[in-house]
């Protein structure tokens, strides 16, 4: 299941709507443009019915921890006098 399902359900939840519908997820997804299949959107609801979202979050959350946390940092920019010193020899080669 595509995560812009739960995530436009998720986003019913915290703008009021404790039970958010097939149509109001529909909706949600609609209005930003994004494509949706109501067979996917109608197995959410069947799922989260009957269950709040923030105990689900709750209980699943130690399950993150198991995967780990952070990531490594990007790589450093190019050497800065380095980097000037090729763009002005660029013109010979």
């Amino acid at each position: 299941m595509a995560m812009k399902y739960l995530g436009a359900y998720l986003m019913a939840v915290l703008g009021g709507n404790e039970s958010p519908s097939a149509d109001d997820v529909k909706k949600i997804l609609e209005a930003g443009g994004i494509a949706c299949e109501d067979e996917m959107i109608s197995k959410l609801c069947e799922r989260m019915d009957g269950k709040q979202a923030h105990e689900l979050i709750s209980a699943g959350f130690g399950k993150f921890a198991a995967c780990g946390g952070g990531g490594g940092g990007g790589g450093g920019g190019g050497g800065g006098a380095a980097a000037a010193a090729g763009t002005a020899d660029a013109g010979e080669v």
